[in-house]
């Protein structure tokens, strides 16, 4: 059980490192990682949820999707468009496994249409 509990913080503290950089960086996506990192907290240490809940990091990027509130359009923009060119990235590269670019191209269009239709947009604040 010990062993498990680490695993969860080690995974966490990698998922707000990843999100972090992906806040500052805009080809890296933030959300995911972050995401990651709100699984792995809750699940391994109270403390550790707490404080990750309290975060700027948090708080502008999860916090209200995590209450079922949905995200800002910016913020479904963002995710949509990072996405989109890394998964263009893949999808060139993948010239010679026609496979894998119906797979890939597939995952594209899920992503989307869960963004634009799955998640309900929000008001931006201010």
């Amino acid at each position: 059980m010990r062993i498990r509990k680490i695993g969860y913080i080690v995974l966490g503290g990698v998922g707000v490192g990843l999100g972090a950089v992906g806040a500052v960086l805009p080809l890296m996506p933030a959300f995911p990682f972050l995401l990651l990192a709100a699984f792995c907290f809750a699940r391994s240490s109270e403390r550790l949820d707490r404080w990750f809940k309290g975060t700027k990091l948090y708080k502008e990027n999860l916090e209200s999707f995590v209450q079922g509130k949905g995200m800002t359009k910016k913020t479904k923009v963002r995710i949509m468009v990072t996405v989109t060119l890394l998964m263009s990235i893949g999808f060139v590269m993948m010239h010679a496994v026609p496979v894998g670019r119906i797979v890939l191209g597939c995952v594209w269009v899920f992503h989307i249409l869960y963004f634009c239709f799955g998640v309900r947009t929000i008001p931006a604040d201010g």
